[in-house]
């Protein structure tokens, strides 16, 4: 993740398998090869049930059925070594990095942007900072949108979520249906064509957080377009490893997460601007 003008940077159930009651004498050898072939098909078969989406109304249902769907079950702290690859709005050459992440939900990121550990950005309560060489070089209030929406929103009140979104300029509605990457979301804010307002999308199937719109705050005639790809399962909830981030057509930033670990015993002290260098990092 990166904070990048202010903005930190199922299918359905399947049908059981039923097994023939017993096998007739004539064909027997073929008939069990077949019957051999149909068990580990439905060996491969997914299992995992669906919840069908709700009806949603508002955002704020939205928000409420996202934390409703993973209440207690969602991870509630996440370490990840990410690969960073930058460019500027303008264009340029590309910069690439290794940064060292760790979460705690809710409302705690730190990314560690260099390998000695000195260097990096916080968000903790409410606020960010900018750390170098240990010390703290800049504060101000604010909160990390993607933060809010891709982890913060599965550990507190839908309340809480929706007071950050609003401050944030992201509205409760209009809410409609559209199609991401081939599976159905909700998006809430804009209206159908509408690319360039402030709004959010989330996969109706599983309440997760897809996709994120808004002006760009260098430069509001341009859409900056945030994509959160290639969900898998992590530790009851969720993990989308990859990350991109765009200012019109033009692909800003990508991260790709490895080494991903999630409900790991972290040292608050990591999300304390004062003690960035005394505190335990994970990767010690």
């Amino acid at each position: 993740m990166r904070e990048i003008g202010g903005v930190r940077a199922a299918l359905p159930r399947p049908e059981a398998h039923r097994m023939p009651v017993a096998l007739p004498r004539l064909r027997r050898t073929r008939q069990l090869l077949v019957l051999a072939a149909g068990l580990a098909l439905g060996a491969c078969a997914p299992t995992a049930t669906v919840v069908p989406a709700p009806t949603i109304a508002s955002g704020d249902a939205l928000l409420e059925a996202m934390r409703q769907r993973y209440d207690g079950k969602w991870y509630r702290t996440l370490t990840f070594t990410q690969r960073t690859v930058q460019v500027a709005p303008t264009g340029g050459p590309e910069r690439h990095g290794t940064w060292y992440e760790a979460m705690q939900a809710p409302g705690r990121l730190r990314i560690d942007t260099d390998s000695t550990l000195r260097s990096g950005q916080l968000f903790a309560r409410d606020s960010q900072f900018l750390v170098l060489n240990g010390d703290v070089r800049r504060a101000a209030a604010g909160h990390n949108v993607l933060l809010v929406l891709g982890f913060d929103v599965y550990a507190q009140p839908a309340a809480r979520t929706s007071a950050i979104l609003r401050e944030l300029g992201f509205p409760n509605g209009p809410v409609r249906e559209d199609t991401w990457q081939g599976r159905p979301v909700w998006v809430v804010g804009g209206r159908a064509g509408d690319l360039r307002s402030h709004q959010y999308w989330v996969d109706r199937e599983r309440l997760v957080f897809v996709r994120l719109l808004q002006p760009f705050p260098g430069d509001t005639t341009q859409t900056f377009d945030v994509r959160f790809n290639k969900y898998r399962p992590l530790e009851g909830g969720w993990i989308a490893p990859e990350v991109e981030a765009f200012v019109g057509t033009r692909r800003i930033l990508f991260e790709e997460y490895a080494d991903v670990k999630a409900n790991v015993d972290l040292d608050p002290r990591l999300f304390d601007p004062r003690a960035w260098t005394a505190a335990r990092h994970w990767r010690r």
